[in-house]
């Protein structure tokens, strides 16, 4: 009996060095393969803007008097929201004035001189005048020959003529006399009040943002402020040109990352044809514009506003019960997919066909069946046939 005792007590010790140095089960994550609804999206930032902007232009050139709107404020159709009048004379420097005055007296010397002319153009139709008369006389008791009587009536005419000459010259002289004054004139005869061309709202809405605000001179056609109605607005995001093929008019899509809670929308149109941008990575990238018309409730979108950032989430593609896989349960095998399988507390390798995936689950199209739990994020330590202990099951 005193023998059994160190017998019994050293194959204890055996039997204990043995189990501790056996592999043991490594402690691993896994999840179950089931069918869920599955839904890819392409996620892009994009931005939030008033469908139909008004730029307010000036229609005429002068002065235009200060905006007394700001951004924010509401203006109805037809209202005015500015006004022009005419600008103020253009000061002459010393140079310039004295050619004007120069000009001035040239005009006025040339009026001086049409004048003239008219009153000896007059002096010599009276005499024209009184000569015909004598001349018809005459000819009537046959005293003179038809070709003297002619040569009176002639030049009769002829003066006639000589008057109405000398009075359009004149005529002419006094514009361009009142022409040169005129650029001498630097007072401003007009009243401001009542010569002003108002500027008027074409739409409702409201101001976006005031472009030219302080008094000054303008050029017809100088943009002054912009409206637009904020209650109707869309989402403009500029897809890849990868991305976009697979967006359809109609799909599904959220507006988030703006600040407020999230909001529903749907694709409106997507733009046939791409541009070229350049990333920050200095990537030259084609990018599609896709709009997107906001369907959710106009209280949830209150606070959204025209240039403000978001995010647009678009789906692309959703089915329900798909056989899905988690994403962090697969793996690279070559050029093949792969993931390992939990069979009888040890793990096999099971190469399989995926499907749509997106950033959590992937479709199973081939290789996996519903119920079979793999090992998520496996390490260096799990490879074929390797003794494993599930940790926790997830989904």
């Amino acid at each position: 009996m005193r023998r059994l005792v160190p017998a019994v007590a050293a194959l204890a010790v055996i039997a204990a060095l043995v189990w501790a140095f056996l592999p043991q089960p490594v402690a691993v994550d896994v999840a179950e393969i089931a069918l869920r609804p599955l839904e890819v999206a392409v996620e892009e930032e994009g931005e939030a803007r008033i469908r139909e902007v008004f730029t307010v232009s000036a229609t005429i050139g002068g002065k235009l008097r200060r905006i007394i709107l700001h951004a924010g404020d509401s203006v109805a159709k037809g209202e005015p929201v500015a006004e022009i009048g005419p600008a103020a004379p253009v000061l002459l420097d010393s140079r310039a004035r004295a050619v004007a005055e120069a000009g001035a007296a040239a005009a006025r010397a040339a009026r001086d001189l049409a004048t003239a002319q008219l009153a000896q153009a007059e002096a010599q139709l009276d005499f024209m005048a009184a000569e015909a008369n004598r001349a018809v006389a005459l000819y009537q008791k046959q005293a003179i020959s038809q070709r003297l009587y002619d040569n009176a009536i002639r030049d009769r005419k002829t003066a006639e003529a000589a008057v109405a000459s000398a009075e359009a010259n004149l005529a002419v002289r006094e514009q361009e006399l009142a022409s040169a004054l005129a650029v001498l004139r630097l007072e401003d005869t007009g009243a401001p009040d009542d010569c002003c061309v108002a500027i008027l709202a074409p739409v409702g809405g409201q101001v976006l943002r005031v472009l030219t605000e302080s008094e000054q001179v303008v050029q017809p056609g100088t943009p002054i402020l912009e409206l637009g109605d904020p209650g109707k607005l869309e989402i403009v995001v500029d897809l890849l040109s990868r991305d976009a093929v697979r967006v359809v008019e109609g799909a599904e899509a959220t507006v988030t990352g703006w600040g407020g809670a999230p909001i529903a929308a749907t694709v409106e149109r997507v733009e046939p044809s791409a541009t070229t941008r350049v990333s920050a990575l200095g990537i030259a990238e084609q990018r599609v514009t896709v709009i997107l018309a906001l369907t959710g409730a106009p209280d949830s979108w209150r606070g959204l506003g025209h240039g403000f950032r978001v995010i647009a989430r678009i789906a692309l593609w959703r089915e329900d019960g798909v056989l899905t896989i988690p994403v962090g349960a697969l793996f690279r095998d070559g050029a093949d997919w792969a993931t390992y399988v939990l069979r009888d507390n040890r793990v096999a390798l099971q190469r399989i066909t995926l499907g749509e995936r997106n950033e959590d689950f992937a479709q199973v199209l081939d290789g996996l069946a519903a119920g079979d739990r793999v090992v998520l994020h496996p390490s260096d330590q799990i490879a074929e046939g390797v003794r494993v202990a599930p940790r926790a099951e997830g989904s």
